[in-house]
């Protein structure tokens, strides 16, 4: 078992309906110390990869997306959920259905921070139906970027985005994949990685 499979253990709670919460430590409440090994993690694993930038989507991305930053010496540009007045210029733009809060957000990022010369690192907290990364791939599709991988804290793996984005042919590293949860018995079963 890997440290965030074990923080998951220890501090995640399990919610009928397949949510695992675990606002105590990654996206409500934020371990900064768990997010360094995150990004450390992440380093290692995309060593191979030339990344300018990270990718992300408001919000719950943005700490664990900065601490990896800081690892790959990049800076983090994350899909805003909605147009405000001081993104001036043109923007790229994805829908994004959201399944933690059952609804579809217009995600936007500004032109000038994606473009052809940017090898891009897309970082979530969590994946299940892969709707977030398909826009965020889009949305570097529309820059003309590469995506050189795509970095995941907690992936459900019983849901279906994590294959769809595996079949795309992206390179998908998720540092804990729950294979199954029982919110009766509040526990949690890991997909065993190398």
């Amino acid at each position: 078992m890997n440290f965030l499979e074990e923080r998951i253990v220890k501090d995640g709670v399990v919610k009928a309906g397949n949510i695992l919460k675990v606002d105590s430590f990654l996206n409500h409440q934020m371990d900064v110390r768990l997010f360094c090994q995150m990004g450390e993690e992440f380093k290692r694993r995309f060593a191979d990869k030339s990344i300018n930038k990270i990718l992300t989507i408001e919000a719950s991305g943005i700490g664990i997306s900065c601490v990896a930053a800081e690892c790959f010496d990049v800076p983090v540009v994350f899909a805003k959920k909605s147009q405000s007045v001081n993104i001036d210029g043109d923007v790229y733009v994805s829908e994004v259905e959201s399944f933690t809060h059952k609804h579809v957000n217009r995600v936007i990022v500004s032109k000038k921070f994606l473009g052809p010369e940017d090898h891009i690192l897309i970082i979530d907290d969590f994946l299940a139906n892969g709707c977030a990364l398909q826009g965020l791939i889009s949305i570097v599709d529309q820059a003309g970027g590469t995506v050189e991988g795509i970095g995941i804290a907690i992936e459900k793996g019983f849901q279906p985005g994590g294959a769809k984005i595996r079949e795309m042919g992206y390179p998908l590293e998720s540092l804990a994949i729950v294979e199954s949860m029982d919110d009766a018995t509040g526990t949690v079963v890991f997909r065993p990685q190398p």
